[in-house]
């Protein structure tokens, strides 16, 4: 059987996209209830409770981070445990890695002891060296290019909204032990204003094939390298990309505004520099208001957050969606780990919850 790995979500096709978001859905509404305080549930709607998948039983996963991370961190320890089994955190002072060992060496070691890779790397050359001689699953935690699970998140996230944006109440809340579909979300313009990094270019190939429309504001010279805007065209997803300077027209029409830091990790002495570029770019009231953008426009962005970027008022206030956002790279973490590191299988279809109820569990 062919290893799979996950570098971008250029990788998979539309629907493999939707079947992640699903699968996270599920995920999330079959887990939170075990989740609860004890007390909080009667011993009859207790029992009704249904474990997740435990598909990663007795396994563990290894986070080969080379970049300090607070989410995508956490959602890897924490979905682990939830799947069953362990996250096994490797710093870049922890292993051998880059000092005496080859990425070919250590990868062959780590998928020798371990059942699956999530790696956090700077250069994307870095993590596919490290899935050409893995023979367990390599997922990108991050790489210069892409961040596929940052991306996830966020598209979860709007579905979970798709009430602000089609007009609807919001839903209500599941009954105990059932799973609700996913919200449909009409198609939406989303206006991204900042620097090309990675978070975009996930979203340059995953959110025009999901029906939606990207207006990106960004200095000339901060623009997408060759090697994703290739994959952005093989795709066909320029046909519903608008791309200017001008940061007040990109929001115009705008349902949500996304940006992301200016200064990324490793960016650090281009600091001035970037400040001077991006200059006018930071997401404000005002700046939505004089663009044109949608009277109910939401916010989003990955975190961590400077004051440059985005003020207080739109970053804390009603506008926002950055909290659950957060939240949800757990959801959409899990998922991945479910099916990719616990069943290696990223294209078949997803099933109803079969796993244990809780008394099940006690008498085992």
């Amino acid at each position: 059987m062919t290893v799979p790995h996950l570098m971008t979500l250029a990788d998979l096709t539309a629907p493999q996209i939707r079947r992640l978001l699903v699968h996270s859905h599920q995920l999330k509404q079959q887990t939170l209830p075990w989740l609860e305080p004890q007390g909080a549930l009667s011993r009859k709607k207790a029992a009704k409770l249904r474990l997740p998948s435990q598909s990663l039983f007795n396994k563990t996963v290894a986070l080969l981070f080379s970049k300090r991370s607070t989410r995508t961190r956490l959602a890897a320890e924490t979905s682990s445990s939830l799947l069953g089994g362990n996250a096994l955190f490797l710093g870049r002072e922890d292993i051998q890695l880059g000092v005496n060992e080859s990425a070919r060496d250590s990868a062959r070691v780590i998928g020798g002891m371990c059942d699956g890779i999530f790696a956090r790397v700077g250069e994307h050359e870095e993590i596919e060296e490290l899935a050409k001689w893995s023979p367990v699953p390599v997922l990108n935690a991050l790489s210069s290019l892409w961040h596929p699970t940052q991306i996830l998140a966020d598209l979860l996230t709007l579905h979970e909204h798709a009430h602000l944006f089609n007009g609807t109440k919001a839903p209500e809340d599941p009954k105990l032990g059932q799973v609700t579909s996913l919200p449909d979300l009409r198609p939406l313009t989303v206006a991204y204003v900042g620097d090309s990094a990675n978070v975009l270019h996930d979203m340059l190939v995953s959110f025009p094939r999901l029906g939606h429309q990207l207006r990106i504001a960004s200095p000339e010279q901060y623009r997408a390298p060759k090697a994703v805007w290739d994959r952005v065209v093989e795709l066909e997803c320029d046909k519903s990309i608008w791309w200017g300077a001008d940061p007040k027209e990109a929001v115009h029409g705008a349902d949500v505004v996304v940006t992301d830091t200016w200064i990324s990790m490793g960016q650090e002495a281009e600091k001035a520099e970037r400040l001077q570029a991006f200059k006018g770019y930071q997401v404000t009231e005002q700046l939505c208001k004089e663009g044109g953008a949608n009277p109910d426009w939401k916010f989003m962005h990955c975190l961590p957050r400077k004051a440059d970027e985005v003020d207080d008022e739109v970053f804390y206030g009603p506008r926002s969606l950055v909290f659950p956002e957060a939240d949800n790279r757990k959801w959409t973490t899990m998922a991945v780990f479910d099916l990719l590191f616990g069943k290696w299988d990223l294209t078949g279809e997803v099933h109803a919850p079969t796993s244990a109820t809780i008394e099940e569990v006690k008498s085992t």
